[in-house]
């Protein structure tokens, strides 16, 4: 394994915060206490359940699991799990290590392993792709465990943990790209917000918008760092026009790419016309625009829900949200952005049979799930959609919001991953080609070059300094 973690090693060195993933704080869910009872829900999870039933009792020690976000609430949730479940672990403790994002968790991973130091890796992961980690055999093969629960469990929720037909890790959520829109602002200049179900309406929103409000009122944002590549581009707009960075044999074609022209081709639309406040996403001074009504959509992941509640509540109720525009002839309503629980490959690993049943209570368990999200509210704390269909058909989840107006965000969540578009082709070299393309980027929205010079340079670059990728 150490040769083949070797080979592999080089790209996750490269992984950086322009990761694949879009990672970050971005879609990392949060937790509450566990239902004070064991109902037994764990044993209908496979061979986790089976063996709880049959007496196990885990090792005393510390079950470590590498996390983004704010993993100090998912703690919170299998701290009082354990507590529930002395049983069978009197002496484990369990700790979420804060990490900078998906990348820095391959790296740290990726890094312990090829030192050899197999006793501090990690017993699990969140992750988002899995695809360098489960290449390296670093993560546990989940096919086996998962496939009877596939059909319980939202489509396409294994999707991007599946490599040549084997599962290697256990989903956590599915959250889709959407449309965020203040109805206020809408219904003050008198702009029917269905217009925006498609790009080329969504543009035109915006131009009454400017209009109308006298250059007031921005249809979104355009942040002159990286992040414009990893939420317009990378996770909104690129799959919504099915661009391409390279082909199905890994050749860099983003130069050519009819996508790629259409998806980037809007996001200049709407920029060279002044349609897009410039400033930086997940600051104060956008947090303020948004306030002051000066901003009036989003169009990003449904994670954006959390900083909005956390930051804009002098608009609270005035928000509503729809699927994301789709672009004409391709007519996918934004790529979601799954995320994963992966257990790691460490040899005798005494804990993986434990946090399957943890997993399994906190996807399938309904009543702690409605507890944790009545907890995490409380705390005006994130959190997602489960992936469960049966607890997404509960009432609880279609409970009305009050920052969005009487809308049931939760609903509108579970709707939105209907008609989703597919992510990216994802390879290893894929943080270097982040890079690559967001420092492009950042050269046009500084008005240093133009969108076709930046998609020019992105194609020439990526061949110069990559090359072919490595496609699965």
């Amino acid at each position: 394994m150490k040769k083949k973690i070797a080979l592999l090693l080089a790209a996750a060195l490269t992984v950086g915060s322009l990761s694949a993933c879009g990672g970050g704080n971005e879609s990392a869910p949060a937790a509450t206490a566990a239902k004070g009872e064991d109902n037994g829900s764990a044993a209908q999870g496979g061979d986790g359940g089976q063996s709880a039933a049959s007496g196990t009792v885990y090792p005393a020690g510390t079950l470590t699991v590498y996390a983004m976000g704010n993993p100090q609430y998912r703690q919170q949730y299998f701290e009082t799990w354990l507590e529930n479940h002395r049983d069978i672990a009197p002496d484990v403790k369990i700790e979420f290590v804060q990490t900078e994002g998906t990348a820095d968790i391959r790296e740290k991973i990726t890094m312990t392993a090829l030192s050899g130091a197999t006793e501090d890796l990690p017993d699990a992961a969140m992750l988002d792709p899995v695809t360098i980690l489960a290449n390296a055999g670093l993560l546990k093969d989940e096919t086996e465990y998962l496939t009877p629960l596939l059909d319980k469990m939202v489509d396409g929720a294994a999707k991007d943990a599946t490599i040549d037909g084997k599962i290697y890790a256990l989903p956590d959520s599915v959250r889709p790209q959407v449309l965020f829109y203040n109805k206020e602002i809408f219904d003050q200049y008198g702009i029917d917000p269905e217009m925006m179900k498609t790009m080329d309406g969504y543009i035109e929103a915006g131009r009454q918008l400017k209009e109308k409000s006298g250059g007031e009122v921005f249809l979104s944002y355009i942040d002159p760092t990286s992040k414009t590549w990893r939420y317009w581009g990378r996770r909104g707009l690129m799959p919504s026009a099915n661009a391409k960075i390279w082909d199905d044999s890994g050749e860099v074609i983003i130069g050519s790419d009819e996508g790629t022209k259409k998806a980037l081709g809007a996001l200049d639309t709407m920029n060279s016309e002044g349609l897009l406040m410039k400033t930086t996403i997940m600051e104060p001074a956008l947090y303020d625009a948004i306030n002051n009504q000066k901003v009036a959509t989003f169009c990003i992941g449904a994670f954006w829900d959390e900083f909005m509640r956390q930051n804009c509540d002098a608009v609270k109720g005035q928000w509503r949200v729809m699927s994301a525009p789709e672009f004409e002839g391709v007519q996918k309503a934004g790529a979601p952005v799954s995320q994963y629980m992966g257990i790691i490959e460490k040899g005798d690993n005494p804990y993986s049979e434990l946090f399957r049943m943890m997993w399994y209570d906190f996807t399938f368990d309904i009543d702690a799930k409605e507890e944790w999200v009545n907890s995490m509210e409380a705390q005006n704390a994130p959190y997602s959609n489960p992936v469960s269909i049966e607890m997404l058909e509960d009432p609880f989840w279609k409970e009305p919001s009050e920052f969005y107006g009487g809308m049931s965000f939760r609903e509108m969540e579970g709707k939105c991953l209907q008609n989703g578009a597919d992510n990216l082709i994802v390879t290893p070299q894929d943080a270097e080609a982040d890079e690559i393309i967001s420092a492009e980027l950042e050269k046009y929205v500084a008005g240093n070059q133009s969108m076709e010079d930046a998609i020019a340079n992105m194609d020439k670059n990526l061949k110069a300094k990559i090359g072919k990728a490595q496609v699965n």
